[in-house]
């Protein structure tokens, strides 16, 4: 009986509610699709500044383009690892040597392209996709104050190490994770045939490296290669001559379901990481730590400079 009424209405009603009928169902099934695309991106950062810029930059780029962003930054490198393997993060921008040596406790040496095919290959595994690399090489790297490695004469690290062993009481300054870390200080020490008591190391902020250095109150510091303050605060950063610090070529990496849901998302990352370079990147880092710009302001400027947003 009631299957009958429905259809004698139906053969009653008018054509344009019908067509109505049907519109704002076609409506309700895009709306459905866009809201599963539109889903919030988390992006994830590190705790030093090139990170604060580098993911502030994409949260805004991404925003221009329609995504709706989350951004959850200062991070240390290991609770960022897991928040991308536990789902609470969809997109970072990680380094091709931290990756290798720290998550995946590969030791084998390297060159770029390898470490970067390794790593690719291995997160492939575990539902992480990483992009194209931005030409931004952000390796670790010995600085000393310039004015005492020109007295010195000492422009590598294997020289610092001779002169460390006729001054045991130097002081050398590292962040809170290099001491311990996989690829840091212990297997450093093993390489260059030398050893730092506990009175010969200061842990603090990665910035506060660079402020140590430039007022002289240590004699070497582990610093960043791109960052800005190495020649903004005169430092002298000394070669590797043994070869001991990887590439860390900074790449976007995402969960390959977001990239799923998500077509373009891949090939708009890609556009902006075609951008970044080491030049630029250092240049963005010392607007941040010596002109104390604001990292959302230098991230927006960079952005407009490469026709990325209006």
């Amino acid at each position: 009986m009631q299957v009958s009424l429905f259809r004698t209405l139906a053969a009653v009603m008018p054509r344009w509610m019908r067509l109505l009928g049907a519109a704002a169902l076609v409506l309700g099934v895009m709306a459905t699709s866009m809201a599963s695309q539109a889903a919030t991106l988390t992006i994830g950062g590190k705790n030093f500044t090139e990170q604060l810029i580098l993911s502030e930059m994409t949260a805004q780029y991404l925003r221009s383009k329609g995504y709706d962003v989350e951004l959850k930054n200062g991070l240390g490198s290991v609770v960022m690892r897991q928040g991308m393997q536990s789902n609470q993060l969809d997109i970072v921008w990680e380094y091709t040597g931290t990756a290798l040596i720290v998550y995946n406790k590969i030791t084998e040496k390297l060159d770029p392209q390898q470490t970067y095919e390794r790593v690719k290959d291995l997160d492939s595994k575990i539902g992480l996709v990483w992009l194209n690399p931005a030409a931004l090489n952000n390796t670790y790297a010995f600085a000393m104050p310039g004015k005492l490695a020109r007295e010195e004469g000492i422009e590598t690290v294997s020289q610092l190490i001779e002169k460390f062993r006729s001054n045991p009481k130097m002081q050398f300054a590292f962040d809170m994770e290099f001491v311990g870390r996989s690829d840091g200080l212990e297997p450093m020490e093993q390489l260059y045939d030398f050893h730092l008591e506990r009175r010969n190391i200061k842990q603090m902020d990665p910035g506060l490296v660079y402020t140590a250095l430039r007022n002289e109150q240590i004699d070497a510091g582990l610093v960043y290669t791109s960052d800005g303050r190495n020649k903004g605060f005169d430092l002298k950063v000394l070669a590797d001559d043994k070869g001991f610090f990887p590439a860390y070529a900074a790449t976007p990496v995402v969960r390959k379901e977001i990239l799923d849901a998500n077509p373009k998302l891949a090939d708009e990352l890609n556009t902006l990481s075609a951008k970044i370079n080491d030049e630029n990147m250092r240049d963005m880092n010392a607007k941040v730590d010596i002109d104390h710009r604001a990292v959302s302001r230098v991230a927006s400027d960079f952005l407009k400079q490469e026709g990325l947003v209006q």
